[in-house]
């Protein structure tokens, strides 16, 4: 058995247990699902802030581009925010509140479109959502270990143990975030030995060392976001794509009123040396004068390829990375 053929990669039909990572407001496009899952990995859709509509054509779209398997993943359902410090934060930001914030989508409605579209995963994250009526492979977020095992309790399939290293919004849910920052290399071993479902592990892997390392530590798989964020076919700005290059990364609530890991640049630390406490999410991000540049801390690793080809060079790296220490080369693009 190679390191590819994994239980877990078996069971969804990959030709290699990578998984890239959902990143919603736009940066993980259908095009980059369907590259990925035309590559052997699986593809995955970032349906959270998407309505019914627009994830069925999301997911046509991507199935329009290549065969393999998809996901979508969207957020487990959270308190409606208030309007609770909007003002003082527009006064801080000096962007003027709008006269109405987008009404977040419904989720009973996201996961009934999730479920018609017959895609083989579901993954979520912020909680444990409802899952009645759903037959799709399950997949939920853990940032801990007991999260992990309140996931393996609620019946999910697998459980993604994200690491204090990842990029993006945390998935914390039972303990307070600054109690559930846990790194990859601890996390991992402690999930894989706490539950009894595969493990896919997320956090501060950008190339095939850390494939190598994951799989060793006894994940059956990994999950990939801010590897792909340079790639030909992800949305993410070109001032997201440049800033990876010589990031530093905070993990910080200003940008969206929830803890994400994001390129540290001026505003989150003028608005951190404010003091102030943003309002609920996601209002803050309709506040800001600039998007947030969401990235883990091997941001610099990233790498501009399309997204085939990067698939190639960790699949090629990981088998080197089994044998001996391998050292990519990251100069190209």
């Amino acid at each position: 058995m190679t390191w590819r053929d994994t239980p877990l990669a078996r069971r969804l039909g990959l030709r290699v247990p990578i998984i890239q990572a959902p990143m919603a407001g736009g940066i993980s496009t259908p095009r980059l699902a369907a590259a990925v899952a035309g590559a052997g990995g699986l593809g995955s859709i970032a349906g959270a802030m998407l309505g019914p509509d627009a994830i069925r054509a999301a997911v046509a779209e991507a199935r329009a581009g290549g065969g393999g398997p998809l996901a979508v993943n969207l957020f487990a359902p959270l308190p409606r925010p208030t309007a609770d410090r909007v003002a003082e934060w527009a006064a801080l930001t000096g962007v003027a509140p709008p006269a109405r914030f987008p009404s977040p989508p419904d989720f009973a409605e996201q996961l009934a479109a999730v479920v018609g579209t017959g895609v083989p995963v579901f993954s979520f994250t912020f909680g444990i959502p409802p899952l009645d009526g759903v037959e799709a492979f399950t997949i939920g977020t853990a940032t801990t270990v007991e999260e992990a095992v309140a996931l393996e309790r609620a019946g999910v399939d697998a459980v993604v143990a994200q690491g204090f290293e990842a990029g993006g919004h945390r998935g914390t849910f039972l303990a307070p975030v600054e109690r559930s920052l846990v790194g990859t290399l601890a996390l991992v071993p402690q999930v894989v030995d706490a539950v009894s479902v595969p493990v896919i592990a997320s956090g501060g892997i950008m190339d095939g060392r850390g494939v190598a390392a994951a799989l060793r530590l006894g994940a059956q798989a990994v999950q990939l976001g801010t590897c792909f964020i340079r790639c030909t076919e992800s949305g993410a700005s070109d001032a997201h794509k440049r800033a990876l290059a010589g990031a530093e990364t905070a993990v910080t609530k200003v940008l969206t009123g929830r803890h994400a890991r994001a390129v540290r640049t001026p505003l989150v630390d003028r608005l951190e040396a404010s003091g102030l406490e943003p309002p609920d999410y996601p209002l803050p991000r309709s506040l800001s004068p600039e998007p947030p540049m969401l990235a883990g801390q091997g941001a610099r690793f990233a790498r501009e390829l399309p997204a085939a080809e990067l698939m190639a060079a960790l699949e090629e790296e990981t088998s080197a990375g089994f044998w001996k220490v391998a050292v990519p080369d990251h100069r190209g693009g």
